[in-house]
């Protein structure tokens, strides 16, 4: 036993939405980069419908931050205990509870408990981890708290799809293309700049300015982490275009017999406050879901279609 001294903390929020809509939305934590704005990534490892266990990639205080998580789910009391097993300095132990209670009136107060100790509680890093508990903490109940009211228009508001194309050539030159993204400005012309920063390895915090069909040039964040022995490369936009609330992605390459498939995977929760503003007096959801559709689809294919010819053109000219 160690002498920190544990801290605790709890933050609670009403929803105007139905117990059961806020249990599938905080079960679900797969999709929590979606629904999240701390949450980059979601690897569900292992799950017998009670028992969990997860890799969860989270930007706190300013930083990308890694760590596995053990969860217990009990959908009957609508409660959540979640441990991080293998957290990161300077936190010692974290733990807690999503706490889901029914009120009169068919909404719900939602919980979110954390116990947790620092190495050494020295005053700096009691501070940060404090100060990353509770900006995260806030951030999430409120995106939650604003997806979950909106539930009726679920199924409108977020969309998935993806785009494929086959390539002739090895899994490593078309991953190696979508991996050094610091080329990008100069391989792919809607890319007109991208400033790239990669402090631990296989974690990417990118800012990239893209120019639209229209010419039109809009600035997205995005941190990426990367799975080279899976073709792997999942991201988190961090600032949108103005009609995505939140956008998440995947670039993975896969093997056939024939060659390769490299697959771009996208979901989008759209922000429905701007779609008239954007698209225009009139405009709906469906007009957004098309729009927006299009215009990420037409340049993930670029994309694609550009890993294409640079990977085929090596094995070639090999």
């Amino acid at each position: 036993m160690t002498g920190e001294r544990v801290r605790r903390t709890s933050h609670s929020t009403e929803v105007a939405a139905p117990a059961g809509v806020v249990y599938g939305l905080i079960s679900d934590a797969v999709r929590w980069p979606l629904f999240f704005p701390p949450n980059v990534h979601v690897e569900r490892l292992e799950f017998d419908g009670t028992n969990e266990r997860l890799r969860m990639w989270a930007t706190a205080g300013g930083e990308v931050r890694s760590w596995i998580s053990q969860r217990l789910q009990d959908p009957q009391t609508r409660r959540i205990e979640f441990r991080q097993s293998h957290p990161q300095a300077p936190v010692e132990s974290m733990l807690g509870i999503w706490q889901i209670e029914e009120l009169p009136g068919g909404t719900t107060r939602l919980t979110l408990l954390h116990d947790f100790t620092v190495y050494g509680d020295r005053a700096e890093d009691v501070a940060w981890v404090e100060q990353a508990v509770d900006t995260n903490s806030r951030a999430e109940l409120a995106s939650l708290k604003g997806l979950a009211e909106r539930w009726m228009r679920f199924d409108e508001l977020v969309l998935s799809f993806e785009d494929t194309v086959h390539i002739d050539a090895s899994e490593e030159a078309v991953y190696e293309f979508l991996y050094r993204v610091g080329d990008w400005p100069r391989l792919i012309p809607h890319v007109s700049r991208l400033d790239l920063t990669e402090d631990t390895p296989g974690v990417q915090v990118m800012r990239m300015d893209t120019l639209t069909a229209d010419g039109a040039s809009h600035t997205t964040e995005s941190v990426r982490v990367c799975f080279p022995h899976a073709g792997r490369i999942v991201y988190k936009q961090t600032v949108t275009p103005a009609l995505m609330e939140a956008h998440t992605g995947e670039w993975s390459v896969v093997s056939d017999e024939t060659g390769v498939t490299a697959v771009a995977q996208h979901s989008v929760v759209l922000r429905e406050d701007a779609v008239e503003r954007v698209l225009g007096p009139g405009a709906d959801l469906a007009q957004a879901r098309r729009y927006v559709r299009e215009a990420l689809g037409r340049n993930s294919t670029a994309t694609l279609e550009l890993a294409r010819r640079h990977a085929e053109s090596a094995l070639h000219a090999g």
